[in-house]
């Protein structure tokens, strides 16, 4: 159910002198160029809106919006995860956000996010279609091949739990990369991997008045798709989709690191596929809950 209350302004929304969230010039050059960023603000190199303290207005539309840097941080993460649960989003104080103040709540009531609750404590965040919209209006990746996606909305509410958890993953797995001296470039989520697969599969198809619908690829010819596209393919040409691919490079040379968020759903002949595709795998006993509220650790492995 989404959670439309409205609540007062916070004090802390007075600009003060916390934390700069300014890093260089606002996008337009390729992320190779800059310097190495936090990994929670890698998504606001791909927009041109602000990025300092104080917030500033931002006109789409015939609206008129404020924003700062956390706020543009907030807005970014959450379209490039499409839910993130409001207690791994910080402000500009670097504090927990709460959707019944402060700049979450500021977000809300211009319209750019809402909140949805997964239970009686615990809050994820996900941009509205005007949130999208305005992203999507201030790009500087527009032509470059690490154009980062944004997503609105849940279009899948049973598996929110899951979905939440796939920040989580990524903050993990990109601290560990940026002390490797990583540059991220974005993240792909498994939705547009599985996309790019069944154009590939029907392709042959289109504008064919014959056409049942049906793909007629060969496994060998799926098989090359797969190692073209560095993912796990069986025998039967069953290609394995990771949740998650962080793409980055480290001097210059492209990587890409597949994390799959293992649940306690993920049971048998499933668990097994995923255990053995060699992807990063990050164990959680309950989606959802915040690192404070006694979540059971999580655990990063790869299972070679």
């Amino acid at each position: 159910m989404l959670d439309d209350s409205r609540w007062g302004e916070d004090p802390r929304d007075r600009d003060d002198n916390s934390r700069d969230l300014s890093r260089g010039s606002r996008g337009g050059s390729d992320p190779r160029d800059r310097e190495r960023v936090d990994p929670r603000d890698v998504f606001m190199e791909h927009v041109n809106l602000p990025r300092g303290l104080e917030r500033e207005h931002v006109h789409y539309h015939g609206h008129d919006y404020t924003l700062r840097g956390s706020e543009t941080r907030t807005l970014t993460t959450v379209g490039a995860f499409r839910a993130v649960p409001s207690s791994d989003l910080r402000d500009s104080y670097d504090q927990p956000l709460d959707p019944r103040h402060g700049e979450l709540w500021h977000l809300r009531d211009s319209g750019l996010v809402q909140t949805v609750r997964l239970d009686r404590d615990h809050t994820v965040v996900t941009l509205t279609k005007e949130g999208r919209d305005l992203l999507e209006s201030r790009r500087s990746d527009e032509d470059s091949r690490d154009r980062q996606a944004f997503y609105a909305g849940v279009p899948k509410p049973r598996e929110l739990k899951h979905d939440a958890e796939l920040y989580r993953a990524y903050t993990e797995e990109a601290e560990r990369l940026r002390d490797e001296g990583a540059n991220i470039h974005r993240i792909v989520l498994e939705n547009d991997l599985k996309r790019e697969y069944q154009e590939f599969l029907q392709k042959r198809n289109r504008d064919r008045d014959d056409s049942d619908g049906r793909p007629d690829r060969d496994p060998l010819e799926i098989e090359d798709w797969a190692r073209e596209h560095d993912l796990p393919c069986e025998d039967q040409g069953h290609v394995q989709f990771p949740d998650v691919r962080i793409e980055y490079d480290i001097d210059g040379r492209d990587h890409t690191l597949d994390v799959e968020v293992m649940t306690p759903h993920y049971r048998g002949a499933h668990g097994a596929a995923k255990s053995g595709s060699g992807f990063r795998l990050y164990f959680t006993a309950h989606a959802g809950r915040g690192r404070s509220g006694g979540r059971t650790p999580s655990v990063i492995e790869e299972l070679l």
